[in-house]
């Protein structure tokens, strides 16, 4: 993985690999809010593609030209949230990115799926631990006038 990561709402522990209401491994201080218009939005999307929840972390992914994320499952979520197949709600803006949704296994076969800005990819229920990932940053595809070079991807989820 080399993106930078900014979590609202909780706060990803990348020492231990949990989620968290404090910031234990940077400095003690509570998680930011999730801003409750950002939940609506996802919580809108997730319903448009026939899912119900209501989202109380994100993840703020930054990439820049160089960046990827390899195939890995989003698994560190509540076991009730994870059995439930609550979904994952992903927004992407700025530049395009190559990205992989794969099977339950990290060998089963991958589909590659251009992920646009303004693009929301949303995926739950039998199909929430899928395994997924980013290969690749097209730069300079983001519309013109955005405020950054490179591409955001915010993921909603409900611990």
């Amino acid at each position: 993985m080399s993106v930078q990561m900014l979590c609202l709402g909780r706060h990803w522990n990348a020492r231990h690999y949990v989620y968290e209401d404090v910031r234990s491994d940077v400095d003690g201080r509570p998680a930011p809010e999730l801003p409750a218009d950002l939940a609506s939005v996802a919580a809108r999307a997730a319903a448009d593609a026939g899912f119900s929840v209501k989202p109380d972390l994100c993840i703020v992914n930054w990439y820049r030209d160089s960046s990827r994320m390899g195939l890995h499952q989003d698994k560190d979520e509540s076991p009730a949230s994870l059995a439930d197949g609550l979904p994952v709600v992903s927004f992407s803006i700025g530049d395009s990115a190559q990205f992989l949704f794969g099977g339950l296994r990290r060998r089963d076969p991958v589909e590659k799926i251009l992920l646009e800005s303004g693009d929301v990819f949303v995926f739950g229920g039998s199909a929430r631990l899928r395994y997924h990932g980013v290969t690749r940053v097209l730069p300079g595809t983001a519309p013109s006038g955005l405020p950054f070079a490179g591409r955001l991807n915010l993921t909603f989820r409900k611990f």
